[in-house]
């Protein structure tokens, strides 16, 4: 007999909520940024953007770190960095900056810039290597060697 089981998303992860049938990036994007609805709609919006991919569908991830939910933004976050596009550096780098921004969200976001693995966000990684919150210094050290290790796989690749 097969259990039911999650599908795996093509990210090779199982995620809290399956994506959104909508493929309408500026709906998902007032789904996604809409403080009244519910947070299960709000993942179901965020997982549909991180599988349409592209500057637009960061855009509108983007927008939703001005939500409430540190929850919501950590998962944010954690999406940009399994879509490895550097579009969402700036987006990324500014949450970990924030020094008023919850500890997890700012903890994932030095964690996908790692992911990402674009050498320009090495020097913000090394100026918060040293942050005052253990978590985000040791996210910060984490990211600086999987940032190296995604970009020698890259260059692996391209050879």
């Amino acid at each position: 007999m097969v259990e039911d089981r999650p599908e795996m998303s093509e990210f090779d992860s199982v995620d809290p909520a399956p994506p959104s049938s909508d493929s309408d990036v500026s709906s998902l994007r007032i789904t996604i940024c809409d403080e009244d609805e519910k947070m299960f709609q709000r993942m179901r919006a965020l997982f549909a953007l991180r599988n349409i991919g592209g500057d637009d569908s960061i855009d509108a991830l983007a927008a939703a770190f001005s939500s409430n939910s540190a929850l919501l933004k950590h998962e944010i976050a954690y999406v940009m960095g399994q879509m490895q596009d550097s579009h969402a550096i700036p987006y990324l780098t500014e949450r970990l900056r924030d020094m008023d921004e919850d500890v997890m969200v700012r903890h994932e976001a030095a964690e996908a810039l790692g992911a990402i693995g674009d050498r320009i966000a090495l020097g913000v990684l090394e100026e918060f290597k040293d942050d005052r919150d253990i978590v985000v210094a040791e996210s910060c050290e984490v990211a600086l060697d999987l940032l190296e290790w995604v970009s020698s796989k890259r260059l692996n690749y391209s050879e």
